[in-house]
């Protein structure tokens, strides 16, 4: 016998239904504690609000506990929020000022990672709310007292209602990556010493999983401190082991030889120690060291058949072959090496701190001596300018709310945090979102307020009725208007305010009128200052960081490859010291603001325009011009470290103009993402890398060489990536895909 049918709710019905479950029961229960238990509606509005604004406003990332963790760590600084609203509500310059002040740091928050960023717009409705007359200073005890309820009583909800999974955290999904590395590397050191199809699909996964688009966006590594910051160079290193060890040219006819297979062998043994660490092992200590002695045998192995080449005695084109595909492969398992040599201490530092055992090249982990403060003020100075897209949406909305809060104030607007609320919530990154969301906003509103206003006719001073519907319309509206989107969610709340305010004072129907209003200057102020301030939010931006990349990423090709070229120099004399080409820490700062760009780019709908010489290429992928700029960064270090060996003449104006190609191939790309003036408008034809292949390897060419000429070719791929079609001149219907 069959029984009836389940009914199942929709997916993101059912992830909103559940969120407006906590967010209602959090807000209702602290509106009628304090409503009609204690009596006192100064502290059941800012309860009822303070949950709202954390729950429903706020998008804080993560599983309920990890939101509740923040709101946590948040409540001081909602207190102080609420002091400083409240005492300086006084006059409308003293609140305009500090609207101003707070809302920009609020907004650039946003530079401290995911959790910080999604908070933000719940902290501003905190110093919002109270920041409006009356000037009343005696209840701010009142105030502090219903914040807090309603700060703990979401706490509270987040945590034992409605539990969700918490899905893996980077550090395991780092850990499996580097499980799989060491089952590549143990493959590719046993016979038959290669990788099949299904190797070779399992280590491109195992990479894709690292990428942060593909993270949940609470477990991304995004802050500034010391673990953050080595456990993306975590997952950067262990994505760059699993590209080289699929790229490991096959061995010849005969097996590898033994210090290739040590090496590899070693590299399996720093990956899986790698893992147990990121489980919360100890620090690999002992496999990076068996590791480093490995590579340090293979390559002065390396440099052996280098200087027996040299040595003077004809050699037949056979040997001369042989020995270059040697070479070509030693210096595919020295990059191995150095990705894995990366990996350890980056994983070390991940998990332990600076109370990682394992230590690295100078320089690489920078940020691993510096104190949380310190590593703070680099991530605020690197974005303190409006090259950063987070300064430009904190400066948006700071004037945004400025305005809106001086036009509340000078017009005596009738509960005019309505019109910030709705310039917080409408303001967006590009001027065509603002307008498209202000249209569906204002249709949404207009459409509650007549059914506010129709309810308040209809229902009159019935609080009875009121109290009864509020918490089925707040479950209804937090799980409808997510999912149907902002017209909706407009709409539901002008209903919803309508009913908490309807508790609060003798309710009539210009309640509607005056939220209509509201809505609409709020709207109006955010699509103005969407217009005026960054119009076009990242998309332009993206094209600028990408091009400033290319351009600095060009300077550090030639001056790698001249220094290559060039052989050792005085400095070298000391093992100590690694020569470090010029260039590196503005290289590192444009990647930097780059993937801020792209993070920007990725939450924002197709941009508008495309028209004039601003408009970019059909084809542009952005991921790939971020990974030149790390591969760029990355591998000059590598080269440029001493001890370096003199190449011959013929070897190293090879190097030479190889490098000059591939620096002038970044500025053509860099001129056609983002064109000045004056810049040519000749289409940008396709680039086939093999075409800088030299017909002839140089019979002089040592080890060295081979790792040059095989980044320069990486780089060249990276960049056949980034612009790929034929005819960079933009269609002015058209926009670049979704990186």
């Amino acid at each position: 016998m069959r029984g009836f049918p389940v009914l199942r709710m929709p997916e993101d019905y059912a992830a909103s239904g559940r969120r407006a479950v906590r967010v209602t029961l959090a807000a209702a229960a602290g509106f009628y504690l304090f409503r009609y238990g204690l009596g006192q509606p100064v502290a059941a509005t800012y309860a009822l609000f303070s949950a709202v604004a954390v729950g429903g406003l706020s998008h804080i990332p993560g599983s309920g506990r990890q939101r509740a963790a923040t709101v946590t760590r948040a409540l001081p600084v909602c207190w102080l929020l609420v002091v400083i609203g409240t005492y300086l509500s006084v006059r409308t310059w003293c609140a305009v000022v500090g609207m101003l002040l707070i809302g920009f740091a609020l907004a650039f928050a946003a530079v401290g990672g995911p959790r910080p960023a999604g908070a933000a717009p719940g902290l501003q409705l905190l110093y919002i709310l109270p920041s409006f007359p009356p000037y009343d200073p005696g209840s701010l005890p009142e105030r502090l007292i219903g914040t807090t309820t309603g700060l703990m009583l979401f706490v509270l909800v987040e945590t034992l209602v409605l539990g969700e999974p918490t899905p893996p955290s980077y550090r395991e999904r780092a850990a499996a990556a580097a499980l799989a590395a060491a089952g590549t590397s143990a493959r590719l050191s046993t016979p038959p010493y290669a990788l099949t199809a299904d190797d070779l699909r399992a280590a491109q996964h195992s990479g894709e999983e690292l990428r942060p688009l593909t993270v949940p966006e609470a477990e991304r590594p995004a802050g500034p401190a010391v673990r953050d910051r080595a456990l993306t160079d975590t997952g950067l290193a262990i994505r760059t082991l699993l590209n080289r060890l699929a790229l490991l040219p096959s061995p010849p006819p005969s097996p590898p030889g033994p210090e290739i297979v040590s090496v590899l062998t070693a590299v399996t043994g720093l990956a899986t120690a790698t893992a147990a660490c990121l489980r919360g092992g100890p620090s690999p200590t002992t496999s990076y060291a068996d590791l480093a002695a490995a590579r340090a045998r293979l390559s002065a192995l390396s440099a052996d058949s280098t200087a027996s080449a040299d040595g003077g005695h004809p050699a037949s084109t056979a040997t001369r072959e042989s020995s270059a595909t040697l070479l070509r492969r030693h210096a595919a398992v020295l990059e191995i090496a150095d990705a894995a040599l990366t990996m350890g201490p980056a994983a070390a530092l991940a998990v332990h701190g600076r109370r990682a055992a394992v230590t690295a090249a100078p320089g690489r982990f920078w940020y691993a001596s510096l104190r949380g403060p310190s590593l703070w003020w680099y991530r605020i100075r690197g974005h303190a300018g409006q090259g950063s897209v987070f300064f430009q949406n904190a400066v948006r909305l700071a004037l945004a709310l400025t305005a809106a809060r001086l036009v509340a104030g000078v017009d005596t607007l009738p509960h005019g945090f309505w019109a910030m609320l709705a310039t917080l919530t409408l303001t967006r990154t590009t001027v065509d979102e603002t307008w498209s969301t202000m249209r569906t906003a204002l249709t949404g509103t207009f459409a509650g307020a007549l059914v506010t206003a129709a309810v308040l006719v209809l229902v009159g001073a019935d609080t009875v009725w009121y109290a009864v519907a509020l918490p089925l319309w707040m479950l209804f509206a937090f799980t409808v208007g997510p999912v149907k989107g902002i017209g909706w969610a407009q709409g539901l709340f002008t209903v919803l305010v309508a009913l908490v305010f309807a508790q609060l004072a003798p309710p009539t129907w210009h309640l509607a009128e005056v939220r209509m209003l509201d809505v609409l200057i709020g709207s109006a102020i955010g699509a103005v200052l969407g217009l005026l301030a960054w119009p076009r939010g990242a998309h332009d931006e993206l094209r600028r960081t990408v091009a400033d990349l290319l351009r600095r990423a060009a300077e550090i090709v030639v001056a790698t490859s001249a220094t290559v070229a060039g052989g050792p120099s005085a400095d070298d004399s000391v093992p100590s010291r690694p020569s470090v080409v010029p260039g590196h820490r503005s290289l590192q700062h444009a990647v930097v603001l780059a993937e801020s760009a792209y993070a920007q780019y990725q939450s924002e709908p197709t941009p508008f325009g495309g028209k004039g010489r601003r408009a970019a290429p059909r084809q542009v992928d952005w991921q790939a011009s971020l990974i030149a700029g790390h591969h760029a960064l990355w591998g000059s270090e590598r080269l440029a470290e001493p001890p370096r060996h003199r190449m011959g003449r013929v070897a190293a104006a090879s190097v030479d103009a190889l490098g000059e190609r591939v620096a002038g191939r970044m500025l053509l790309v860099s001129a056609a993402l983002d064109p000045g003036d004056d810049t040519p408008t000749a289409s940008l034809r396709p680039f086939d890398p093999a075409l800088t292949e030299l017909a002839t390897e140089p019979p002089d060419a040592p080890r060295l060489y081979y790792a040059t000429v095989s980044w320069l070719n990486a780089l060249l791929h990276d960049l056949s990536r980034i612009a790929r079609v034929e005819g960079a001149s933009a269609d002015p219907g058209s926009h670049p895909p979704r990186g």
